[in-house]
């Protein structure tokens, strides 16, 4: 007998890798699927601020997505795997989120030569605040993990995609990023793979225990990172263009969640989050300043 559905698997635990001798720098673990349009300047990006391993996850092999990448980014820091299963715990018809399951391979299996691992997609990225690198951002840092908090844009005004990219093209985004407005807040991380022992989408613990930091190196109990107080861009600041345009918010709604069985009620959620985000907006050049004064070429 089929039981009734519970809800989903989001929480994934795991023995991490041990670390290798001398291992450094960082890594960026991800899913892909459809992103043809802004992979190539996602990819410049991180490359040029030191990431030094991309673990990618490829939803839709063939879709063109992988081939960018592998024309732009140098063969030996690239890792492309397909990614297109759905799972679920068949004795609880639990579907298993194919994200988490994603981070946590990545980490498990490339993360042993690594210092750093982030978690984060193609429409995030991460600015560094100190210096022209993440490694430099990063720096005597000396904390297990670090939870980076949203920093969420809208339209910008773009009806359509417009010429020269998501950085220099979307300055807007929601006030508050420590905001509690119907999802607007939300934090992904950036760990040491070595100590990370549980994962979800959105949150990672390091040594079995409950707890993160700020990139200033502060330490709370998970449950109180969600504070003013606890807030920071010292070292990275984290962009999440949710919107881009207009045309590509409905493309991102028909292309639906990760999730099958949260596809219903996907569509009002991404429009009801981009209300928010633009019902109190500032102006944010920090991405756009960034690359003028590095001068970085996003293609």
């Amino acid at each position: 007998m089929r039981l009734p559905f519970l809800g989903k698997l989001t929480k994934i635990g795991l023995t991490p890798p041990a670390p290798a001798p001398g291992r450094e720098g960082i890594g960026i673990g991800l899913i892909v699927k459809g992103e043809q349009a802004h992979i190539g300047e996602w990819a410049r990006f991180h490359h040029a601020v030191g990431v030094r391993r991309f673990v990618v996850y490829d939803g839709a092999p063939g879709d063109g997505t992988a081939d960018i990448l592998r024309t732009v980014l140098p063969s030996g820091s690239l890792h492309v795997i397909p990614w297109i299963q759905n799972l679920r715990d068949s004795r609880l018809d639990r579907e298993i989120h194919n994200q988490v399951l994603a981070y946590a391979h990545a980490a498990a299996n490339f993360g042993a030569d690594l210092r750093w691992m982030a978690f984060i997609d193609v429409d995030e990225f991460l600015i560094p605040a100190r210096g022209d690198s993440l490694p430099e951002a990063l720096a005597g840092l000396d904390v297990p993990a670090v939870s980076l908090p949203w920093h969420m844009f809208g339209h910008s005004g773009h009806a359509a995609p417009p010429d020269g990219g998501v950085l220099r093209n979307y300055t807007r985004r929601a006030r508050d990023p420590m905001s509690d407005v119907r999802g607007v807040r939300a934090f992904k991380s950036l760990v040491d793979p070595c100590r990370l022992t549980a994962l979800r989408v959105h949150s990672a613990e390091t040594d079995a225990g409950d707890v993160t930091w700020n990139d200033r190196g502060e330490k709370v109990p998970m449950a109180r990172r969600e504070r003013p107080e606890f807030y920071s861009t010292d070292r990275i600041q984290l962009n999440h263009y949710y919107a881009r345009s207009k045309a590509e918010l409905e493309a991102k709604i028909a292309r639906g969640p990760n999730l099958r069985g949260k596809a219903e009620e996907y569509g009002r959620k991404v429009r009801r989050t981009v209300e928010n985000i633009e019902a109190d907006e500032v102006e944010d050049l920090r991405a756009v300043r960034f690359l003028q004064r590095t001068g970085i070429d996003l293609g």
